[in-house]
């Protein structure tokens, strides 16, 4: 679930804003746009106070196989996992995109959105493995407007959502299970 996203800068203000703040303070070449794909290095949020700040980061833990990286955190096992747990607590983020995508069983991409939004903010994990900082994006049931194409879905969060997300594990622990909102799917 949840294997590439989206971030277009030429699409959304806030993600033109995101990208050209990272670029400034890390370097032009520091992360990748448009299709996103695990082990890229791609923006991320962080608390600032109250405010949020973008930092890149790797996408992806490392395999506790040895093998490949881990790019999704089941949001209703999180606390459980001794991979996530500490993160959960302590190291949430939010990764910035224009939509994810997602394929059906017939192999038809999707592009999924929240409609009229020209963003979409995923909750996100964070945590350092040998001296790289990398992300996860969390994952939750899926709602009626995907369940057709995928059995699982991002944790989205809303505008009011975010900073909350960041500073309170109360509201992120309810936030991890709670009824996602509606999107609009489009074959791509």
């Amino acid at each position: 679930m949840c294997g590439r996203y989206s971030l277009a800068s030429d699409q959304s203000k806030e993600i033109a804003q995101i990208v050209a703040e990272v670029q400034a303070r890390f370097g032009a070449a520091s992360i990748h746009t448009g299709e996103i794909f695990p082990t890229n290095v791609a923006p991320i949020l962080l608390p600032d106070g109250q405010k949020m700040a973008p930092k890149p980061m790797i996408w992806g833990f490392p395999s506790f196989k040895g093998k490949g990286v881990i790019i999704n955190a089941r949001g209703d096992t999180a606390f459980d996992k001794p991979m996530f747990r500490r993160s959960v607590l302590e190291r949430r983020c939010i990764v910035p995109t224009t939509g994810f995508y997602e394929w059906d069983r017939q192999k038809r991409k999707y592009h999924f959105r929240l409609p009229g939004q020209d963003r979409l903010y995923l909750a996100g994990l964070w945590n350092v493995f040998q001296g790289e900082e990398r992300f996860v994006v969390l994952t939750t049931a899926p709602n009626n407007t995907i369940v057709h194409v995928h059995d699982r879905m991002p944790v989205l969060l809303t505008d009011d959502e975010a900073i909350p997300w960041l500073h309170d594990t109360g509201m992120a622990s309810t936030k991890l299970t709670a009824l996602q909102p509606a999107l609009e799917g489009i074959a791509v």
